[in-house]
C-alpha cells in the first residue's frame, strides 16, 4: 500500500465523469488498498478514485453508524455504486479533502440505499444514514465530476465554521 496524493480544486481529473470498472484484477486492488491508506491518513471519511487521480467509478465511504469499529474497519469499498433509493432530508456542514479548509451548507438525503460491487466484482446493496448517507452522496459526485461547492447553500466564513464547532474564543 501506498500513500497518494490527493487532487485539489482546480485540477482538472475532477471535473471529468469516471469509467466503469470492467477488470477487477490486482490493479483495482492496488488503487482501493492506496485509497484506504490515503484516506486513514487524511482523517477523511469518503474518497473518491479521481481525487487520487484516477477516472475509475470507485470509492470508499467509513460507516460512521458503526461506532465500535475502529475507523479502518468502518471502511465501506464500493466499485461501481449506484444509488438505487434514498429519502428523507438533512442539511449541514460538509467539506472535502479535495477542497481543503472550505466548508458549506448542504442538503442530501437522510437514508441512501446503494448498490455496488465489491474488489472481486461481486454485487452488493448497502444502506447508509445520516454522514454516511452523505459520504454516499458526495463521493458518487465525484465520479460525475461534481463538487460540494456546486450545490453548496453556501460557503462558511471561518467564523461560522467554529461557532458551528464550538470553538469560541
Amino acid at each position: 500500500m501506498a500513500m497518494r496524493n490527493i487532487r485539489e480544486e482546480g485540477d482538472s481529473i475532477l471535473l471529468k465523469r469516471s469509467r466503469p470498472v470492467t477488470d477487477f484484477n490486482r490493479r483495482l486492488h492496488t488503487l482501493l488498498d492506496d485509497m484506504r491508506e490515503t484516506l486513514l491518513a487524511a482523517d477523511g471519511v469518503g474518497l473518491a478514485a479521481p481525487q487520487v487521480g484516477v477516472l475509475r467509478r470507485a470509492v470508499i465511504v467509513m460507516d460512521t453508524n458503526k461506532e465500535d469499529l475502529t475507523p479502518a474497519e468502518q471502511i465501506i469499498e464500493l466499485v461501481n455504486p449506484e444509488i438505487v433509493s434514498s429519502d428523507g432530508e438533512q442539511t449541514g456542514q460538509e467539506g472535502c479533502l479535495s477542497v481543503p479548509g472550505v466548508y458549506g451548507i448542504v442538503t442530501r438525503p437522510e437514508h441512501v440505499t446503494v448498490k455496488a460491487q465489491d474488489r472481486y466484482g461481486k454485487e452488493f446493496t448497502v444502506e447508509g444514514t445520516g454522514l454516511t448517507a452523505r459520504c454516499f452522496c458526495h463521493e458518487i459526485d465525484h465520479l460525475d465530476g461534481h463538487l460540494f461547492t456546486e450545490i453548496a447553500e453556501r460557503i462558511l466564513t471561518p467564523e461560522e465554521l467554529d461557532e458551528m464547532n464550538g470553538e469560541r474564543e
